[in-house]
């Protein structure tokens, strides 16, 4: 009976106190700034900035790594840190597990300023973390802003407030944000008729067939693995791969990921690959297939080991050898008067007798090539074949059947 009257008394409504959102003192009138000051007295102000009897140079003992509490404004430098940390990593073999508060308007020079003193200090690990970097950092009143603001904001009913709060919030966020990509997770199915290649190659005496599907753009879409002579198991499981890869594709995934992930693995069958005019030699069937995929719709040069221009009979090379030779003559390794044959392989002759030196570009050496040219067409490819010589450009050899 007493609460009823004292509310009544008040001219708030009876029902008013069972809505979660309601504030008294806001009900009563009194302003924002009263409101908070009476919430710093009863409850706390979560530091000691401007407590009574407490001298300003006092202050630094209580600092911490954040301002506290919604009026503080202190806290411990980036130096201050990185000055502790340098105190203990002499007594600790391994890095310090110790993050560097930066407040949010630290600036890159800051950050740069910090590693100096870090490195120059002698520590072997420094992580900085500046306020509000991160876009799930939980949301602080003090995104709020200024007490005019919220003066004005708390001045509105609760229900009134809380979209008004809330707009509020979201903007401070939003402003923060840099740059964000959002992937949008829909399934990018291809046209009923679409293009694309079949590319029949021997892996380690092993038949593949890789058909491929492509988008309008010429993009990858979809792929397809059959080695029919294998048994059923591993033939469907090869299947259910390429399905994988391909839904993989179609949602999204880059192709540079499966490209990474999947060449060089190393299992058979491997070996020597035949029918591809790119790719000699795989470490297993996946291997190849991703080479071939990242070499078609990648330009990927780097996973092949033969370019196609380079088998053609006019390849005359991008003058490597030229420069070996004059390398290899101004080092003092050539002491006969030389002559220039072939540019594209480097072979040098001896004016005075037989061959002297064949000094060939350092891809050549590793497959093999002897250094002469072939009969049939000219290349400088032979490689030895028993006791004769074979062709790898046009397949002559120089006796033997």
């Amino acid at each position: 009976m007493g609460e009823a009257f004292c509310i009544d008394s008040l001219g708030i409504a009876p029902g008013a106190l069972d809505d979660p959102g309601f504030e008294l003192l806001a009900a009563l009138g009194f302003a924002r700034t009263e409101i908070d000051a009476a919430n710093s007295w009863c409850c706390g102000a979560m530091t000691l900035e401007g407590a009574p009897y407490l001298k300003p140079e006092h202050l630094a003992v209580f600092d911490c790594a954040n301002p506290c509490g919604r009026t503080g404004r202190r806290a411990l430098s980036v130096d201050s840190h990185i000055q502790m940390m340098a105190a203990v990593q002499p007594f600790i073999s391994g890095a310090i597990s110790k993050t560097i508060n930066m407040p949010n308007a630290a600036t890159v020079e800051d950050c740069k300023d910090a590693y100096m003193l870090s490195w120059r200090l002698g520590l072997k690990a420094t992580a900085l973390y500046r306020d509000g970097s991160k876009l799930s950092q939980p949301l602080a009143s003090n995104l709020l802003a200024d007490e005019d603001e919220a003066e004005e904001l708390f001045a509105a009913s609760p229900a009134a407030r809380a979209p008004l709060v809330a707009e509020r919030i979201v903007e401070r966020v939003v402003e923060r944000v840099v740059e964000r990509v959002v992937r949008q997770n829909e399934r990018r199915r291809l046209p009923n008729r679409r293009k694309g290649y079949t590319q029949k190659a021997v892996v380690g005496g092993h038949k593949v067939y890789l058909r491929t599907g492509e988008y309008e753009d010429g993009g990858l879409g979809e792929v397809f693995i059959d080695m029919h002579k294998e048994g059923a198991a591993f033939r469907s499981l090869m299947n259910n791969f390429a399905i994988a890869i391909s839904i993989g594709l179609q949602y999204g995934v880059p192709l540079e990921e499966f490209v990474e992930a999947f060449t060089f693995t190393r299992f058979e069958p491997s070996g020597i690959v035949e029918g591809n005019d790119a790719i000699k030699m795989a470490t297993s069937i996946l291997d190849y297939l991703f080479r071939e995929l990242a070499i078609s719709y990648l330009d990927r040069g780097d996973l092949a080991h033969v370019q196609p221009g380079d088998l053609m009979p006019d390849t005359v090379g991008e003058g490597e050898a030229e420069s070996n030779l004059v390398r290899a003559a101004s080092n003092g390794f050539v002491r006969h008067k030389l002559t220039v044959l072939d540019g594209g392989a480097g072979r040098l002759v001896d004016t005075d007798g037989p061959l002297a030196l064949s000094l060939m570009p350092e891809g050549d050496l590793r497959k093999g090539y002897e250094g002469d040219s072939c009969d049939e067409c000219g290349n400088f490819t032979l490689i030895r074949n028993g006791t004769c010589l074979k062709c790898e450009t046009c397949g002559a050899t120089s006796g033997c059947s």
